[in-house]
C-alpha cells in the first residue's frame, strides 16, 4: 500500500511540475504526461505496480473521448460525413498499407508477415492527441477538422478488422471465413441491440435520473451506459471505443447531450492523462539512446510518406492548405499500433526486439505531433493561405480601430452596434461556423486565438483603440487579456463579467475595464419597472 501511494504521489508530483514548466514554452501537456511515465518506469520502476492495469486505466481514456465524439455526431451527421467518413478513410487506409507495405518488403527486406503488421499498424494515426486538439482549439469546426475526424472514426473501426486479421494469422486452424462470418453477425448483433432495445434503456435511464435532480445518480447512469456500451461491444470483439462511440451517438439525439458531456469532460481528462503517461512507461531510454538514429531515419520515413498518402486523398476535393494540415495532423502513428505490435509480438508473428523497436518509433510520433498540431496553421500556409486564419494573414495596418473578440449573441450585438454608429472594428473567433457566419453578414472577421503572438500581431493589436471581450469563459478571458497585455501593456480592455466574484477572480488583471453584466442589467430592470 504505502509502495503505491508513494508511485501516485511521484507521478503526480512529477507531472504537475513538469507540466507548469512546459507550459511556459506553450508546450504541450501531453508532452508532460508522456516525459512522467518514462521517469517513473525507468527511475522507479513502478514500485511493483502493475503496468497491465495502468494500461487498461488509460484506455478507458481513449474511450470517454470516443464517447464526446459520439456526443457531436448523431446519425444524421453521420449521414452527411458518409463521403469522409468511407471514401476518405477507406482510401487513407488502403493506401497507406500498400505504400507502407511495398517500403517494407522491396526497400527494408521485412518478411511478408513483419511488412503486412508494420503497413497496418502504420495506417493508424492518434485518435487520442489529434481529437484533444481539436476539440480544445476548436479546430473540429474547420474544414481540415472535420475531414481528420471522419478518417480517425473509419481508422478506429480498421481496428477491428485488422486485429482480426492478426488472430487469424496466429492460428492456423481459423480459416478466414469463419472469422469474417462471425465479425459480420457479432456486428450486426451489437448494432441491433443498441440502436433497438439499447436506445430505449438509454432514454429511460436518463430520463428517470434527471428527474431526481440528483447529480450522482445522473452520472452513475451516465457511466453505466458509458461502460456497459464498451463492455457489450469488447465481449462480441471489438474495442471498447466503438461500443463508446455508438452510445455517445444515441445520446446525441436526446436532449441530455449538452450536459452529458459537460459532466464527464473532467473525468476524460484524468483517463487520458493516464493513458499518455502509459505511452510513456513504453520508451526504454538505453534501447532508445543506443538506435536513436535507425529510429529517428524510419519515424520520419513513414510520416512523410504516409503525409503525402493523405495529402493526394484530400486534395481531391479540397483545397491545398485544408490538404496540408489534415496531413500534417494525421501523419503519425497510432496508440492503436501499441495493441498491434504488442500481439504480433506474443504470438511470435514479428520478434520482441521489433516489437519494442517498433513501439519507440511510434511513441516518437506521437511525441512530436503536439508540436506539429500547435504550428499546424503555419506549417499549411506555405501550401496556401486562407482568409480567415489570422495566424497567417498579411497584418491588416489599421489603426484606432476596435477589436471585437467573439461572435456569440453578445458579440454579434456589439458588431451590430458598433456598425451602425460606423465604427472601424474587426472579429476574431476561434469558433469557424461564427467567423463565416460574420464573413456573410460583411463583417471583416478572422479566425483565430487571441491569445497568440502571430494573431495579436497580425490584427495590429498595439494600434487598437479597444479590445472587446464578450467571450463568456472565466479561463478565456484571462488567457486572452493576459497575452494583449504582455504584448502591448498600455491597450484598452473592456470585458463583460458576470457577477462580483468573477470580478474579484480576475482583479489582478490591470487595464481593465469591468462591465459588470448583473449590475447593469439590474438598472434596466428598475428603470423599467419606475417608468
Amino acid at each position: 500500500m504505502e509502495n503505491l501511494l508513494l508511485a501516485i504521489f511521484l507521478t503526480i508530483a512529477i507531472a504537475t511540475i513538469l507540466n507548469i514548466l512546459l507550459r511556459k514554452f506553450d508546450i504541450s501537456h501531453i508532452i508532460g504526461y508522456i516525459i512522467t511515465g518514462t521517469i517513473i518506469s525507468n527511475l522507479f520502476g513502478f514500485n511493483g505496480l502493475s503496468i497491465h492495469s495502468i494500461e487498461l486505466i488509460g484506455e478507458f481514456g481513449i474511450v470517454f473521448l470516443m464517447f464526446t465524439i459520439g456526443l457531436e455526431l448523431s446519425l444524421t451527421k453521420i449521414k452527411k460525413m458518409k463521403d469522409i467518413l468511407l471514401t476518405n478513410g477507406l482510401l487513407q487506409v488502403v493506401l497507406n498499407v500498400i505504400v507502407i507495405f511495398l517500403l517494407s518488403y522491396y526497400l527494408f527486406k521485412l518478411d511478408f508477415n513483419s511488412s503486412l503488421i508494420v503497413s497496418l499498424a502504420f495506417s493508424l494515426s492518434s485518435t487520442a492527441i489529434v481529437l484533444t486538439y481539436l476539440k480544445k482549439s476548436k479546430d473540429i469546426l474547420t474544414p481540415y477538422g472535420q475531414k481528420s475526424l471522419g478518417i480517425l472514426i473509419f481508422q478506429d473501426l480498421a481496428v477491428i478488422p485488422i486485429l482480426l486479421l492478426m488472430t487469424f494469422l496466429s492460428q492456423e486452424n481459423l480459416s478466414i471465413g469463419e472469422v469474417l462470418t462471425q465479425t459480420i453477425l457479432s456486428a450486426i448483433a451489437v448494432l441491433a441491440f443498441m440502436f433497438t432495445i439499447g436506445e430505449k434503456i438509454v432514454n429511460a435511464l436518463l430520463k428517470f435520473s434527471a428527474k431526481t435532480e440528483l447529480e450522482e445518480l445522473f452520472l452513475g447512469s451516465v457511466f453505466s451506459i458509458l461502460i456497459g456500451a464498451s463492455l457489450l461491444a469488447h465481449s462480441m470483439g471489438f474495442t471498447y471505443s466503438l461500443g463508446a462511440f455508438i452510445a455517445g451517438m444515441i445520446i446525441a439525439d436526446t436532449k441530455y447531450n449538452v450536459k452529458v458531456e459537460s459532466d464527464i469532460a473532467s473525468y476524460k481528462d484524468l483517463l487520458l492523462s493516464v493513458f499518455f503517461f502509459g505511452v510513456g512507461t513504453k520508451i526504454d531510454v538505453m534501447y532508445f539512446l543506443e538506435n536513436i538514429h535507425i529510429i529517428f531515419f524510419v519515424f520520419v520515413f513513414a510520416m512523410f510518406f504516409k503525409a503525402v498518402v493523405i495529402y493526394a486523398i484530400i486534395r481531391r476535393n479540397a483545397d491545398k492548405n485544408s490538404s496540408a494540415k489534415t496531413a500534417l495532423a494525421l501523419a503519425q502513428v497510432g496508440e492503436f499500433s501499441f495493441a498491434i505490435f504488442a500481439l504480433a509480438g506474443s504470438e511470435k508473428l514479428i520478434t520482441q526486439d521489433m516489437a519494442s523497436f517498433l513501439i519507440l518509433v511510434s511513441v516518437i510520433s506521437m511525441i512530436i505531433t503536439p508540436f506539429m498540431l500547435s504550428h499546424i496553421y503555419k506549417l499549411s500556409s506555405y501550401f496556401e493561405k486562407e482568409f480567415y486564419e489570422s495566424d497567417v494573414i498579411t497584418p491588416i495596418g489599421l489603426q484606432n480601430h476596435i477589436i471585437v473578440a467573439g461572435f456569440s449573441t453578445l458579440g454579434r450585438r456589439v458588431a451590430k452596434d458598433l456598425k451602425e454608429r460606423g465604427a472601424d472594428f474587426i472579429l476574431v473567433s476561434d469558433n469557424l461556423k461564427h467567423v463565416l457566419l460574420a464573413r456573410k453578414l460583411g463583417y471583416m472577421a478572422y479566425f483565430g486565438h487571441l491569445n497568440k503572438l502571430p494573431v495579436l500581431e497580425s490584427l495590429a493589436v498595439e494600434e487598437a483603440k479597444a479590445i472587446i471581450i464578450t467571450t463568456s469563459s472565466e479561463h478565456n478571458k484571462r488567457l486572452i487579456s493576459e497575452a494583449i497585455l504582455n504584448f502591448s501593456a498600455h491597450t484598452n480592455i473592456i470585458m463583460k463579467i458576470e457577477d462580483a466574484q468573477e470580478k474579484k477572480n480576475l482583479n489582478d488583471l490591470t487595464q481593465i475595464e469591468f462591465v459588470d453584466a448583473s449590475y447593469e442589467i439590474s438598472n434596466v430592470l428598475v428603470n423599467h419597472a419606475l417608468s
